[in-house]
């Protein structure tokens, strides 16, 4: 066998003659006569286990795959192997080169989340890996993706563990560059539910809606799991003749008539307005709720 080449081979997405390719390039060594490559692909079948797909002997540098939903599928993992010889000595070649692995499909940046009930929005970015096609003569290039979420811990009441500031996204085409060619973001907020019912576990899911060709038609994104840790709710109260505990825990009497102002939000549209009325008759001076107002 020749020595190790450094053919330093690497997989790149492509579209031609609008249909989506793999591209798997790889260094060439001037060499005299030139040299010959045989390059073999392959996807990822099970954990551990490849799959061979396709086997090119070329003068080139590079080598293309075309992904056609069948042998090479919107999910797969794919790699290149690459290994140089001698026309005249095709016995003699060099030691095979193979390249990182591709994954071809939806991506979710981070791959999972783990946020608490505390009101603040988590960026989630879902990208395609892959050029998208544009299939009929509208120019959609683009791909429509539906979102939904799963509460994993189903058998607990109440309400999803999750919201995500959109139920839809659209992936549309652009330049690919740094394994992204089409890109969009949502945000995800764990639900406020009042309740101490632990870390819970949810899940995003997305599914490709509107398209009719069969990469995209068969293809299930996998989830993406998001774990909520449970806090503890505020709350504030006036009670009786009325005494008050305010959220931070203080505590004093209010035995005046009128319409008060209970609380109010700093940063949203909301606030609680009381009225209180005289009922301790002549002998004490005491007021009681007898009417409140939210907003």
């Amino acid at each position: 066998k020749l020595t190790s080449l450094a053919l330093q081979p690497a997989i790149t997405p492509e579209l031609v003659h609008g249909r989506v390719h793999l591209k798997c390039s790889y260094s060439r060594p001037s060499a005299k006569p030139p040299l010959q490559y045989l390059v073999v692909w392959w996807r990822l079948s099970t954990p551990g286990k490849k799959e061979q797909i396709q086997r090119d002997t070329t003068l080139q540098s590079f080598s293309y795959v075309e992904m056609n939903g069948r042998n090479l599928r919107l999910g797969d993992t794919v790699f290149c192997t690459v290994t140089a010889f001698s026309r005249d000595t095709p016995e003699q070649q060099s030691i095979p080169e193979e390249s990182k692995g591709f994954y071809a499909g939806i991506k979710f940046l981070p791959e999972s989340l783990q946020i608490a009930e505390d009101g603040k929005e988590h960026v989630l970015t879902i990208l395609s890996t892959v050029p998208i096609a544009c299939p009929g003569q509208d120019g959609s290039c683009k791909i429509t993706l539906q979102l939904s979420t799963e509460d994993l811990d189903s058998q607990l009441p109440g309400p999803p563990d999750i919201a995500l500031s959109a139920c839809q996204v659209d992936l549309l085409r652009a330049p690919c560059s740094e394994s992204s060619c089409a890109a969009a973001a949502v945000t995800v907020t764990a639900v406020t539910d009042f309740a101490q019912d632990g870390n819970r576990v949810s899940r995003i899911r997305a599914e490709p809606v509107g398209r009719r060709d069969l990469l995209w038609r068969a293809y299930t994104p996998k989830d993406v799991k998001v774990t909520v840790r449970d806090l503890p709710t505020g709350n504030c109260y006036s009670f009786t003749d009325p005494h008050i505990i305010t959220f931070d825990g203080w505590r004093y009497d209010n035995y005046k008539i009128g319409t008060f102002l209970l609380c109010r939000s700093v940063s949203r549209a909301f606030e609680v307005h009381v009225r209180q009325w005289d009922c301790g008759g002549h002998r004490s001076a005491t007021a009681c709720n007898c009417g409140v107002a939210a907003r």
